[in-house]
């Protein structure tokens, strides 16, 4: 039985995903009903009628890196200084 940590921040609802992302919580469902294979395997699952979704999947149909990562990263340069 594969063990998932759920609580991995990589692993959101689509609401926190949208939100993280600065997106429409429609536009990640629309994507998952009109192209799911775009998403990586393993990177969406449904529980019921909630949406769940990887940093991983929402980095490939938005073509754009984990906001989080990106202040992370700068958060991490300035306390270099």
């Amino acid at each position: 039985m594969v063990r998932i940590n759920l609580d991995n921040v990589n692993i959101m609802d689509a609401r926190q995903a949208a939100e993280i992302w600065g997106l429409s919580e429609g536009y990640v469902r629309k994507r998952i009903n009109q192209a799911p294979q775009k998403f990586p395997k393993g990177s969406i699952r449904k529980f019921g009628k909630q949406w769940v979704i990887t940093t991983e999947g929402m980095e490939a149909i938005t073509g754009k890196t984990d906001p989080r990562k990106i202040a992370r990263k700068k958060k991490a340069e300035e306390a270099e200084k």
